[in-house]
């Protein structure tokens, strides 16, 4: 075999085999694709700023993930962000949701709009994952009466989380009972009527615990579910 064919013997095989390569990468281009479902591009913090503080100091940049990802809430424009300021502290790398700007109105210091009110508590929870920015259910366990036993029941889902640290040894010891003593100071935007229920379970009930959600998680309808000491 002559020089010439050879080298277009190679040459064919060469294209032969970086189309195969292209055309596998595509395939996995798009089952990547299909996998993660469609893309949306939203805001993210890319400096840390305070409660109350402008939020251009986050200097806030646009990052591309998939829509299922992303906080339905979250913006999509800087412009959206002119004279607004930090409900909460961000964190670097926080999404910036509309949850996030400071309510028109909102008292200086209070992040909150009008027929929302700041509950503070402390309850059995996990401070790594109850944190600023976080959204949690709350349950609440009463004793039994003598006659019945007591029941758990979901009092409060999708709450949002404005601030959070670990208790101190004498707030978790009066403020909740559990077993494994980690507690969590938090504080809580709700309504009036939820920040009234919230004050009087601090009396009344033996526990207080929160579940923190999944990123995205706004799912609803379950209040009121009650399970009792006997798991009923």
């Amino acid at each position: 075999m002559s020089r010439r064919r050879r080298a277009l013997l190679l040459l064919a095989l060469a294209l032969l085999l970086g189309g195969l390569a292209a055309s596998s990468v595509s395939r996995r281009e798009a089952a990547l694709e299909e996998a993660l479902g469609p893309l949306r591009t939203v805001l993210v913090t890319s400096a840390p700023v305070a409660a109350g503080d402008p939020l251009a100091d986050a200097r806030p940049v646009l990052r591309t993930l998939p829509t299922r990802w992303a906080p339905p809430d979250a913006l999509v424009s800087a412009a959206a962000l002119r004279e607004a300021r930090a409900a909460v502290a961000l964190p670097a790398g926080t999404y910036v949701t509309r949850a996030a700007l400071r309510a028109p109105g909102a008292a200086a210091g209070l992040p909150v709009g009008p027929g929302e009110r700041v509950a503070d508590l402390v309850a059995h929870g996990d401070p790594d994952a109850v944190v600023a920015g976080a959204r949690v259910d709350v349950l609440v366990t009463r004793d039994g009466d003598g006659t019945r036993v007591g029941a758990t029941v979901l009092a409060l889902e999708d709450v949002e989380v404005l601030s959070a640290a670990p208790a101190a040894v004498e707030e978790a010891s009066a403020g909740a009972e559990g077993a494994d003593g980690r507690r969590v100071a938090v504080a809580l935007r709700v309504s009036v009527r939820q920040a009234v229920y919230l004050a009087a379970a601090q009396s009344f009930a033996r526990e207080l615990r929160l579940l923190p959600r999944a990123p995205g998680d706004r799912g609803r309808g379950r209040t009121g579910l009650a399970v009792d000491e006997r798991l009923r």
